[in-house]
C-alpha cells in the first residue's frame, strides 16, 4: 500500500526524452516591451542579478540604444558564467551589426516572421520566397561573423509549416547545424495536445523538427493568450526541446509570456533528478518588480503570490498546524516565501488557540500551552465573531488586535478595550 504523508513520499515525474533542460529568460528584452514598463539601467542589472543567482543559463536584451548597451556592458564585466547575455537582431546585416559591435556577447536571435500575415502584410515582402532568402542570408551573415545563432521562428502556430516552415528550417540549419530553433507561439494559438498538427500542435512541431529534420536544439517560446504557456512550455519539453524561453512573472506584450517561477518550480519539485535551479529569491525578486517597476502581483499568483500560504479557514489552519503537507504543495522556503496562519469569519479554535500560544510566548518569554477547552480562547472566538456578524467586518484579524485579545483575557484586563476597539461604558 502506497501512503503519501510527506513531501519525500511523493513519485516524481521521469522525462521521457532524458534529454538536458535549459532556459533562457526574456525579461529585459520582450518584457520591457510591456505597455508601460521602461526599465532603466539599475533595474536591468538587478534583474540581471536575480537570474544569476536562480541559476537561468541565458538572458537576451536589446542592444539598439546607448541604455541598452550599458547595461549590456555592466552585465558582462560581471564575468559571471550564467546567465549568459545574449543579442537579439532583425533579419538585416545592419541589426547583426550592432550586435557584434558589443563585445563579449557570442550569441544573437534573429527574428524571423513566417506567418503569411506577418510576411505580406507587416513586413511588405512579396512573398515567402523573399523572406526565406532574407532570412538565410541574415543567418549565414551572423555565422560568418563568428555569432552563435537562434533562429526566433515568429507566429509559427499560423503559419504553413510542411508547406513553408519546416523546409525553411531545413536550411537554416545546413548553414547553422547547432542554431537553436524557437518556436514562437505568438498569439498564444498553440495547444498541449499530443496528436493535434497543423498549425497549433506544439507535441507534433517538435516531434518532427526533431526526428524528420534532426534539429538538435529546440527551444519554446510560448505566449499566454490563451492561458496555455505553462502547459505548452512544458508539452515542448517533454517531447524532446531542450531550451524553453520565459519571463519572470510573464511579463511581455498582451497576456504576456510564460512564467519562469512556475516552470522553475515544476521542473525542481515535479520532475525526477532536477534540482539545478534555485528559487528562493523567486519571492524577494517578486517584491522587487511590484515595487520598483510597478507589477502588481496578484495576491493568489502562483510561486510568488502573498496569499499562497497564508490559511484562514478552519479545517485549513487545523490541517497545516499538525502537518503542512496536509495544504501546502511545497513548503514556503523553497521559494523564499512566509506561511501565515491568519483569523477571519472562517477560522476555527485550532488557529486561534495557536495565535494565542504565538502571542503569550511573545508577551512573557515562556512557551505556552493553551487547551481548546479554555474558556477564555472561546471568548475570544465570541468577541471576533461579534466583528463579522454585528459590525459586519471584512478583514482578517491583525496580530496587534490578537495581542489585545490575549492581554484582555489572559493577562490584565484594563489594556484590550481601546486595543481591540470595544465600547467601554
Amino acid at each position: 500500500m502506497k501512503v503519501y504523508k510527506d513531501y519525500d513520499d511523493l513519485p516524481k515525474i521521469k522525462l521521457p526524452k532524458g534529454q538536458e533542460l535549459f532556459i533562457s529568460d526574456s525579461t529585459i528584452r520582450d518584457g520591457s516591451q510591456m505597455p508601460g514598463i521602461v526599465m532603466s539601467k539599475k533595474q536591468k542589472l538587478q534583474i540581471f542579478e536575480y537570474l544569476h543567482q536562480m541559476g537561468i543559463e541565458k538572458l537576451e536584451t536589446f542592444v539598439f540604444n546607448p541604455r541598452d548597451k550599458e547595461a549590456a556592458r555592466e552585465m558582462l564585466n560581471k564575468g559571471y558564467e550564467f546567465p549568459e547575455v545574449t543579442g537579439w537582431a532583425r533579419a538585416n546585416p545592419d541589426d547583426i551589426d550592432i550586435v557584434l559591435e558589443m563585445d563579449g556577447i557570442e550569441e544573437t536571435g534573429i527574428l524571423m516572421s513566417v506567418s503569411d500575415s506577418h510576411i505580406i502584410d507587416k513586413m511588405g515582402l512579396p512573398s515567402r520566397e523573399a523572406a526565406e532568402e532574407k532570412y538565410l542570408d541574415s543567418l549565414q551573415y551572423a555565422v560568418d561573423h563568428g555569432l552563435r545563432t537562434r533562429a526566433h521562428i515568429e507566429d509559427m502556430t499560423r503559419a504553413d509549416n510542411y508547406g513553408f516552415v519546416f523546409p525553411l528550417i531545413q536550411k537554416l540549419i545546413e548553414i547553422d547545424p547547432d542554431c537553436v530553433i524557437r518556436i514562437c507561439d505568438t498569439l498564444g494559438m498553440g495547444v498541449p495536445f499530443d496528436g493535434v498538427d497543423e498549425p497549433y500542435g506544439i507535441p507534433t512541431m517538435v516531434k518532427y523538427m526533431k526526428d524528420e529534420i534532426g534539429v538538435k536544439n529546440i527551444e519554446t517560446h510560448i505566449h499566454d493568450d490563451f492561458g496555455l504557456g505553462v502547459a505548452n512550455s512544458l508539452a515542448g519539453y517533454w517531447h524532446g526541446a531542450n531550451w524553453t524561453s520565459l519571463t519572470f512573472l510573464g511579463i511581455g506584450e498582451r497576456a504576456g509570456n510564460t512564467e519562469i517561477e512556475k516552470i522553475m518550480l515544476f521542473l525542481n519539485q515535479r520532475v525526477e533528478g532536477f534540482e539545478k535551479y534555485n528559487l528562493e529569491k523567486v519571492t524577494e525578486f517578486a517584491r522587487f518588480m511590484d515595487k520598483e517597476m510597478g507589477i502588481r502581483v496578484p495576491r493568489n499568483k502562483a510561486v510568488v503570490g502573498r496569499n499562497i500560504f497564508a490559511h484562514e479557514s478552519g479545517i485549513h489552519t487545523a490541517g497545516v498546524i499538525k502537518n503542512p503537507f496536509t495544504y501546502e504543495a511545497y513548503l514556503p522556503e523553497i521559494v523564499g516565501g512566509k506561511r501565515q496562519l491568519l483569523i477571519g469569519d472562517s477560522s476555527g479554535l485550532e488557529v486561534l488557540r495557536h495565535k494565542v500560544e504565538e502571542t503569550l510566548n511573545d508577551l512573557i518569554g515562556v512557551r505556552a500551552k493553551v487547551l481548546k477547552r479554555d474558556p477564555r480562547l472561546k471568548a475570544i472566538q465570541t468577541d471576533i465573531q461579534q466583528l463579522y456578524d454585528k459590525e459586519l467586518r471584512i478583514s482578517c484579524i491583525s496580530d496587534e488586535e490578537v495581542k489585545g485579545y490575549v492581554e484582555k483575557y489572559f493577562m490584565f484586563e484594563p489594556i484590550v478595550k481601546s486595543d481591540t476597539h470595544e465600547k467601554i461604558e
